[in-house]
Formats: C-alpha cells, sequence, structure tokens
C-alpha cells in the first residue's frame, strides 16, 4: 500500500540516481582528466616524455670530471647537433626540391634553415657566460674531441659548397659515419643545383659549372655573376630565381653571424691557445669568416 504522503524514499532512491551524487563514471573521469579536460592518467597511452624519448634525450649527458659547468659545455653542444640533424633534413630536402624545379617548396625549407642558424648563434650567448677558469677546469675531460670532428656540421658545410676531401680524415675510425660524410662530399650542392636551375630556366651559365668534379669547392666565375645579373636586372621575368638568390643570400649572412659568435666566443673562452682538435684556434676559425659560399650572390650587386 502506498503510503499517503507519496512513494517510499527508499523506493525512490531505487528507481533514479542523485543528480548531485557523481556515478562511478564520472568518478573514474575525473580521475583521468582535470578542469580543463587535460587527460592525467597515461597508463595505457603515449605520453609526451614516450614520443620524444626524453629518458634517453635527457639521460645522455654524462659530464667526465666534478665541475659544475660540464653540463652547460655538454648541454650546448647536444642541443647544437640537435638543431644540425633539422638543418641537414631541410638542406637535403631544399636541395632536391630546387633539382625539380619546385621552388615553392625549397622557399619555405631555406627560410626554415635561416631561422635555425639564428638559434645556432643565440647559443653562443649562453655558452660565452662560461668564463676562462671555469672551462679550464672542464677542459681535461675534452680529450682531443672538439667541434671541428662533427660529421654533421661537415656535412652542412658540403651541402653548402665548402668542399674539402681532407676533411672526411676526421671520421675514418667510423666507418658508418665516414660514408656518410662522403657521400655528401659527391653530391652536387645547393648551390651547384642552383646553377643548373638558371640554366634550365634558360639563363646563360657556362658549361663548365653545370658539370664538374662536385667533390672540389665551388669557384666564383665571371660567367656565373653575369647570368646571376640578368635574374637581377629583370626580377618580375624571373621571380622565382631572383627569390632563390635572396634566400640564398639569406642563409650565407645567418652563416657568417654563426661563425662570427663562434670565434668572438671561443676567443672570449680561451684566447689564443690551440683548440683540443688540434686546431690553430682562434686563427683557424677567423680564416672560415673569409670563406664566401655563394660568391656571386654577392658580387653582383656592386654592378646593379
Amino acid at each position: 500500500m502506498t503510503p499517503p504522503d507519496g512513494p517510499d524514499p527508499a523506493d525512490r532512491a531505487s528507481d533514479a540516481s542523485d543528480p548531485s551524487d557523481p556515478s562511478d563514471a564520472d568518478r573514474e573521469r575525473d580521475l583521468r582528466t582535470d578542469r580543463d579536460g587535460a587527460q592525467l592518467d597515461f597508463s595505457a597511452d603515449m605520453s609526451y616524455t614516450d614520443y620524444l624519448h626524453l629518458d634517453a634525450v635527457l639521460g645522455a649527458q654524462h659530464p667526465l670530471s666534478d665541475a659544475h659547468d660540464e653540463l652547460l659545455f655538454i648541454v650546448q653542444h647536444q642541443t647544437s647537433e640537435l638543431w644540425m640533424k633539422l638543418m641537414l633534413h631541410e638542406l637535403s630536402a631544399a636541395t632536391d626540391a630546387i633539382a625539380v624545379d619546385e621552388f615553392h617548396r625549397a622557399f619555405k625549407m631555406l627560410s626554415r634553415v635561416s631561422r635555425i642558424m639564428e638559434q645556432l648563434v643565440h647559443a653562443w650567448d649562453v655558452l660565452a657566460t662560461m668564463t676562462p677558469p671555469e672551462y679550464s677546469a672542464i677542459r681535461p675531460a675534452l680529450g682531443r674531441s672538439s667541434g671541428f670532428q662533427s660529421w654533421q656540421y661537415r656535412c652542412i658545410e658540403f651541402a653548402a659548397g665548402n668542399k674539402s676531401a681532407v676533411m672526411l680524415q676526421p671520421h675514418e675510425h667510423r666507418p658508418e659515419l665516414h660514408a656518410i660524410v662522403d657521400a655528401a662530399l659527391r653530391r652536387p650542392s645547393l648551390y651547384d643545383e642552383s646553377l643548373r636551375a638558371l640554366a634550365r630556366r634558360g639563363v646563360d651559365v657556362p658549361a663548365e659549372r653545370l658539370e664538374r668534379d662536385w667533390t672540389q669547392p665551388y669557384e666564383a666565375h665571371p660567367g656565373v655573376e653575369a647570368a646571376w645579373l640578368e635574374v637581377y636586372r629583370d626580377p618580375d621575368r624571373h621571380w622565382d630565381l631572383y627569390q632563390l638568390g635572396e634566400e640564398l643570400a639569406d642563409l650565407e649572412d645567418a652563416f657568417r653571424l654563426w661563425r662570427f659568435r663562434h670565434v668572438t666566443t671561443v676567443e672570449r673562452v680561451i684566447g689564443f691557445r690551440r683548440g683540443t682538435g688540434g686546431t690553430s684556434g682562434v686563427g683557424y676559425l677567423r680564416a672560415m669568416l673569409d670563406v664566401v659560399l655563394f660568391p656571386e650572390i654577392w658580387s653582383l650587386r656592386t654592378s646593379l
């Protein structure tokens, strides 16, 4: 019999749950997400650390001394190598794109390379906080290791056209790395492919600059300057080639800034002592300031 004042409360509770009382599913969801909906439980899903393999990346720093500043030195160079890995990825793809006249793709990649170079330039600002006594404390731990031996940087130099077969020698003890650097030496550089692109577009480029020994460093040629001048004197007609020339100028500009910050940082930290890898140190780096990667891109400006 139904009570005169309505259903029994116990029966009512069994028919419908109290909306103020969260269900088991709600409670489980609350444990897995925050108030904004962000997931909190990654026991069954890939997390940020998993995706980036941060255990390996953050576990790759192994100082060999008790000096506080050695971690700075290691992180500086490891992060630079990561940026260089991306640079090689972009430079290689840009060179391939230019080879098949896909300039719009190449321009995006070359612009990205220039921005990466900016990151590398600013990285020297951090290393420059290391004083000479602080560097002297870690130098014995470095042994003969040196940035001069970076195979990735050597591949970048080769991709940009600064070829030198002698620079293969520091990698002979690692056959797999030697093979990579050797392949970069033998491949047409970014500038070589750019000159081929000019020729395909009907610009007169000297034949000896279109087919040559790619293992040799590029040398300036008046005929190539004349070819670029034709492009720069009529940019509306040769817009893609004109923009290519300016992308190359941007890239070399960034390279020059990186080299300058490198030499000034080294001089600030170690003065004119020889480098750990046996180079003359500042003297060697200052000589690199005179290397011109795309000479006619710069010399044509005087003739415009």
